[in-house]
């Protein structure tokens, strides 16, 4: 059975939307101290905002529209990114909404701790899984490969 470890020190991606930017620029602020101890990834725009409003350090990769959305949903597929808090609006029409739904799936895919909304972070971020080491459960994915290796011989 595939499983990974997600390691005590968390790599956590924060992504938001234009119009969730102050809502995660709050929540990041009600919770610093615990974000100051794991390593923080972000799309371009809300990175900016977290350093300059909170002084945290952070890894940005390009603006979400531009592509960054993928590049953190490759960096979930490396296995390089723990937990994904992604504050999205689900009442506006974005131009790079298959981006953002490619960035679920694979957060869902990958089988790492997902929150979309403030409620759903308030309790990912209170949980006493975020002070220790966790076996992610990978099994599907063997399958997976599993079944493609199959049906790949057959052809």
């Amino acid at each position: 059975m595939e499983t990974e470890m997600i390691k005590v020190s968390k790599n956590i991606a924060l992504v938001a939307h234009d119009s969730k930017k102050p809502k995660l620029i709050k929540w990041c602020q009600e919770n610093i101290e615990i974000l100051k101890k794991h390593k923080l990834f972000t799309t371009g725009t809300t990175g900016t905002l977290i350093e300059q409003e909170l002084g945290l350090s952070v890894t940005k990769f390009i603006s979400g529209p531009l592509g960054g959305d993928q590049q953190i949903g490759a960096k979930i597929s490396e296995g390089k990114i723990d937990l994904l808090i992604f504050f999205w609006d689900p009442l506006e029409s974005m131009p790079h909404d298959p981006d953002v739904k490619a960035l679920l799936r694979l957060a869902t895919v990958w089988n790492i701790p997902l929150a979309c909304n403030q409620t759903s972070a308030d309790f990912l971020i209170s949980s006493p899984l975020m002070g220790k080491e966790y076996q992610r459960d990978l099994e599907h994915l063997d399958r997976y490969k599993k079944d493609r290796k199959v049906l790949t011989s057959k052809s």
